[in-house]
């Protein structure tokens, strides 16, 4: 059910009460505002007060040739500690798409693509793969690489692809003999000692709170007075999180694919156990699919359910290997299942893959199926561990901001020899991808090398002037539905948006929803409470013009 827009009130006269109390007892004037100032959280940042963008051409290849007049690039300077100069400062990478009609522009409009760790500063370029045309007619569109990500000053733990390599190829997605097991235990502890040694003062400085601080200054240095946000996935937490540190500065957030901000931030354990739980949810909703729609669905004939969970058990035991000598195991089935959970348009593909492999494994009239890995695409494009092409003793040139962000948000009170047995646990309750995901996080941020970091923990409920549009799917894998729900509830003005759909996240596949978040964005609509919307294209059905 989704919640009425609401407005609770707010407890701030106790702050003014206590304020009033120090100032009897004879606390200074400045000591006074700069208690109101950390009750309240960090100042805002102040157009005119902050230097602008300054904004020109973008680098070849950036944009499309015959659209260069609409995009515009810059590099901005931040500090890499707000609260400490002496640290020095990084760039982050900006792209604007202008609007196109700016004699109606309501503002600039920034853009988070998720991960941790997505680049976005190329999202402009794609948004209307995902906005209504009205949005980009009224809207600079912003994107912008965090900090620590992309052209925003990667941070980076390893100086060789070499070292990347060896750490990385240790791991493996599903460890379940005791060797894999010891072996992935010890990459992560591989790769917080790399960390320590080369990430240097950003890699204490990466946080969801960090983030939301250069977004407000960026706010302010493109000359808007308060936040346009629309961010995916991760990114909701970014917005979540600016609507409670600045609250006064947000005008219109949109978060879609939501996680559960209180959780996140104070349980990381029981957080990405329920995430497993999400992908269980979206697994169950797609092999019901499967046999709902059967003359559409190639992995039909007999029991989805049950064919699914006799493949997993199988590749549990040994992979399997295809005519062609391609090894498909378990870490590369749950990793493939999991990735086209993320896309309704994979689930043709898919199911095909899937009654292929149990071909494999049960011969229809005792034929062996010559298939190779270009009949199961979808089961085998998924590669385990991270894979480098690059010569000897070359620079590396990933980044490291999806354990830099994570291990700096989310609390983990477990030690990593825990893991083992919390996996084996998880392993129970959502057998697909319960191993996986203790293998993951819990796993990384015991013995990753920042600790106590600087994160933003709450309050959640801190009410901003107009609700924040909460956008969830049915059976969104990553980021489950229950998690919208939270965030809404969570929020102190907030309207959910429902969504009967499969997929991660939604905004471009909807509709309904995209009017919705068009109207929200420029005329500041909300729509009414309790609806349900609908994807454009139901699961299983061929795409146009197949």
């Amino acid at each position: 059910m989704s919640k009425s827009t609401r407005r609770p009130v707010r407890t701030r006269a106790l702050v003014g009460v206590l304020v009033a109390g120090t100032a009897l007892l004879g606390l200074p004037v400045a000591a006074q505002a700069e208690q109101v100032a950390q009750a309240d959280g960090p100042q805002a940042a102040q157009v005119g007060a902050t230097p602008p963008v300054e904004w020109g051409p973008c680098a070849e290849g950036t944009v499309p040739p015959d659209q260069t007049g609409s995009f515009s690039c810059a590099t901005y300077r931040v500090p890499i500690d707000h609260d400490d100069a002496t640290l020095g400062t990084i760039d982050l990478g900006l792209l604007r798409r202008a609007a196109t009609k700016p004699d109606q522009k309501v503002g600039s409009l920034f853009l988070n693509p998720g991960g941790p760790g997505g680049p976005g500063m190329t999202m402009p370029v794609s948004a209307a793969s995902f906005f209504n045309p009205e949005v980009m007619d009224r809207f600079d569109l912003i994107g912008f690489d965090p900090r620590g990500v992309g052209t925003s000053n990667p941070l980076r733990c390893f100086t060789t692809a070499e070292d990347a390599n060896d750490v990385f190829g240790a791991q493996v997605g599903v460890p379940v003999t005791r060797q894999e097991i010891s072996g992935t235990l010890a990459s992560y502890r591989d790769y917080g000692q790399f960390c320590e040694r080369n990430g240097g003062a950003l890699l204490h400085h990466m946080s969801t709170k960090d983030v939301v601080r250069d977004l407000d200054v960026l706010r302010a240095a493109v000359g808007d007075q308060k936040l346009n946000f629309v961010g995916f996935s991760y990114g909701t937490l970014i917005g979540s999180t600016y609507a409670n540190m600045f609250p006064k500065n947000s005008r219109a957030l949109v978060i879609d694919g939501n996680v559960d901000p209180a959780l996140r931030t104070s349980d990381g354990l029981q957080y990405d156990r329920e995430r497993a739980r999400g992908f269980e949810v979206a697994l169950d909703g797609f092999l019901a699919k499967c046999k709902e729609v059967a003359e559409r669905c190639a992995f039909s004939p007999g029991q989805p359910r049950e064919k699914f969970d006799e493949l997993r058990t199988a590749l549990r035991e040994k992979p399997v290997t295809l005519p062609d000598g391609t090894e498909i195991d378990l870490s590369r089935f749950v990793g493939a299942v999991g990735g086209a959970l993320y896309s309704p348009a994979a689930f043709i593909s898919l199911a095909k893959d899937l009654q292929s492999l149990y071909d494999v494994l049960n011969p229809p009239d005792g034929q062996v199926q010559r298939f190779t890995a270009e009949d199961l695409p979808t089961l085998t494009k998924a590669v385990r561990g991270t894979k480098f092409d690059s010569l000897p003793d070359s620079p590396y040139n990933s980044d490291d901001s999806y354990l830099g962000v994570n291990c700096s948000d989310k609390k983990f009170g477990d030690d990593q020899e825990q893991v083992p047995s919390v996996a084996a646990a998880w392993e129970k309750e959502s057998p697909t991808f319960g191993r996986s995901q203790a293998f993951s996080d819990p796993a990384g941020c015991p013995v990753w090398p920042v600790k106590d970091a600087d994160a933003y923990r709450g309050p959640w409920n801190r009410s901003t002037e107009n609700p924040v549009l909460v956008v969830g799917n049915f059976y969104d894998p990553a980021t489950q539905y229950e998690f919208s729900k939270r965030m809404a509830d969570q929020l102190g003005y907030s309207r959910l948006l429902s969504v009967d759909a499969f997929g991660h996240c939604i905004l471009g596949d909807s509709a309904g929803v995209d009017k919705a978040t068009a109207d929200y964005l420029i005329d500041l609509k909300v729509p009414a409470p309790g609806q349900v919307f609908q994807p454009d294209v139901q699961p299983f059905t061929a795409p146009s013009g197949t």
